[in-house]
């Protein structure tokens, strides 16, 4: 895993000391092992998962400063994008939110304590928190989780005037903005950029997006709500 993530990190032009490597790939072997008990992620082969998981997460350096901001990460799962970030800037002050308790329970209990990472954590669903941290975060990420325009209505709401929301998409990252066009102004937000890297011979896409008014309070809605009526 350790010659995967540092060629991988030479390709992104990201530097970072050797024991903040050694310290990602004991994350992700951490990944790997509890998921032999706990599902946490289909890639299974120590190679992949030092490309999809950790340098996927660490592409996020490349698209903005993220030394001493707030962070939340939203549907986390095994902690993705989030705790690569956090190991490699440690002055990123991290929340991860996710609505499976026993993932989290494993991060907050084994994961983070064993690599001594602080971390917020979160158990619920994103629209369940939105009224306590709206508009508390710097940044908020979020990768896999559902289309950009239902993501949009999950994210922004927490993201402050100013900020950003970092969406991890594939290759259907331009279709999906192009859907989630209206969403995004609806929310608050206006599309500033892409960035693509390719990761494992594909396209990944980060698609960036600035808070530049506040949301409406009536955002967001509840999930059945967002899923049947999409803005």
């Amino acid at each position: 895993m350790k010659p995967t993530l540092q060629s991988g990190l030479s390709r992104l032009g990201v530097e970072l000391p050797d024991e903040t490597v050694d310290r990602l790939v004991s994350f992700g072997e951490a990944v790997l092992e509890k998921n032999r008990v706990m599902n946490l992620t289909a890639i299974t082969d120590p190679d992949q998962a030092a490309e999809l998981h950790l340098l996927d997460s660490l592409t996020l350096l490349k698209v903005l400063p993220l030394a001493g901001k707030s962070l939340l990460d939203v549907g986390t799962g095994a902690g993705f994008p989030g705790v690569p970030l956090k190991l490699a800037v440690p002055s990123l002050r991290l929340t991860l939110l996710d609505s499976l308790q026993k993932r989290m329970r494993w991060l907050e209990d084994e994961a983070l304590p064993a690599l001594d990472l602080e971390a917020r954590f979160l158990s619920g669903r994103a629209e369940e928190f939105a009224a306590q941290y709206r508009e508390r975060f710097d940044v908020v990420t979020s990768r896999a989780v559902a289309r950009l325009n239902l993501l949009c209505e999950l994210c922004l709401p927490y993201v402050h005037e100013g900020g950003y929301f970092l969406a991890m998409k594939g290759a259907q990252a331009g279709e999906e903005l192009t859907e989630a066009a209206k969403a995004i102004r609806t929310l608050g937000g206006s599309f500033e950029r892409t960035e693509t890297f390719e990761i494992g011979g594909a396209a990944h896409t980060v698609v960036v997006i600035r808070k530049t008014a506040h949301t409406p309070p009536q955002y967001p809605r509840a999930w059945s709500r967002i899923k049947q009526k999409p803005l």
